[in-house]
């Protein structure tokens, strides 16, 4: 008996770039209550886009049993909103005359290291919060930019996953079509 046409959807808890995504968000929260005026276009333009980035990977996630385009559109999305997010932290460097950490920097390892989670997970804020409420805001800027590079890989490499994904099992109108057929050589 098949399964039905509809694969199995949703579990984007369980994805490392959702994971990784919602620490940006959380610590962007943070960082803009303290360090940006709350009044200014700013500081909601930076929650927003970090918002954008976690919920577009639910969204597509909860999309992909219906259409793996939309799956790969949404978490494009989500892409391109932390995106946005990065050359914000990075405007907050730069206009205040701070440091951009290099990628291999010592500071930067130290992020990546702090990212490898138990049980393959990708930690939460609380993992860093210790650092990111303690810092000055040009550190805890740079922290936040290595969490977006990580979530940025992360979700390139889903990105590839799904485009292999779609190449291999088609969308919904083949899976539906295939279902069809295998009912008729049924019988049904």
């Amino acid at each position: 008996m098949s399964e039905g046409f509809i694969p199995a959807h949703g579990g984007y808890q369980n994805l490392l770039s959702y994971q990784k995504a919602e620490i940006v968000y959380d610590a962007t929260v943070y960082f803009c209550d303290r360090y940006i005026d709350r009044r200014s276009r700013t500081h909601d333009q930076m929650v927003q886009a970090a918002r954008s980035g976690k919920q577009n990977i639910v969204e597509g996630s909860m999309a992909s049993g219906t259409s793996k385009e939309m799956e790969i559109k949404l978490t494009n999305v989500a892409r391109a909103s932390l995106e946005e997010l990065l050359a914000d932290y990075r405007d907050f460097l730069r206009t205040r005359g701070a440091v951009l950490w290099d990628k291999n920097s010592r500071e930067a390892q130290f992020v990546r290291k702090l990212g490898n989670g138990e049980n393959g997970t990708q930690g939460s804020y609380e993992t860093y919060r210790p650092y990111i409420e303690t810092r000055p805001p040009e550190v805890v800027a740079n922290i936040i930019i290595c969490l977006i590079h990580q979530t940025n890989y992360l979700l390139d490499r889903l990105l590839k996953q799904l485009e292999q994904a779609f190449l291999k099992e088609g969308g919904l109108r083949e899976r539906m079509t295939r279902a069809r057929l295998e009912a008729r050589k049924r019988g049904g």
